[in-house]
């Protein structure tokens, strides 16, 4: 049985909803996977209870090292810092890594006005950042996708 790690933020109401969408589909892609997905760990994420940051730490990375693949969503202003860290501790196990950007500031990067305004003036910027790093550490073992459809299409051809 495959094992798989799902990286988000998981604090905000559009986050929690995009985890439960996201391991939905990794569940139907990958029949009998066993998922981990941190907001589903109610003993350090029922923030009505008591974790602290060790307990946090050493759930997270023992469910990492357990894990064959993870999922990271890499959508937001910046990469969530958990997210980074979570790549960052995966990427030393040389384990597939596939990225979620569904940003749709993406689009248009062949629209010729779009780049002569980026040339033109910095501030003029119609496109995300991402840190290079963090992308360098994911695309050494995974790819980044821009949707779940192409999400479910890597981990349905993936060798892991």
């Amino acid at each position: 049985m495959k094992k798989g790690y799902l990286a988000n933020g998981l604090f905000g109401l559009g986050d929690r909803l995009v985890n439960e969408l996201v391991a939905k589909e990794v569940r139907a892609m990958i029949p009998g996977v066993n998922l981990y997905v941190p907001q589903e760990n109610m003993a350090i994420n029922d923030k009505s209870a008591y974790a602290d940051s060790l307990a946090i730490a050493y759930a997270d990375i023992e469910a990492l090292k357990e894990s064959d693949f993870l999922v990271a969503i890499i959508d937001g202003v910046e990469i969530d810092a958990g997210v980074a860290a979570e790549i960052g501790a995966f990427s030393m196990l040389n384990r597939p890594i596939f990225a979620l950007y569904t940003d749709t500031r993406q689009q248009g990067r062949d629209n010729a006005k779009k780049i002569d305004a980026l040339v033109a003036d910095g501030t003029e910027n119609q496109f995300m950042y991402r840190n290079l790093f963090v992308v360098g550490l994911i695309k050494q073992n995974g790819v980044i996708v821009n949707s779940i459809e192409q999400l479910g299409e890597a981990l349905k051809t993936a060798t892991f």
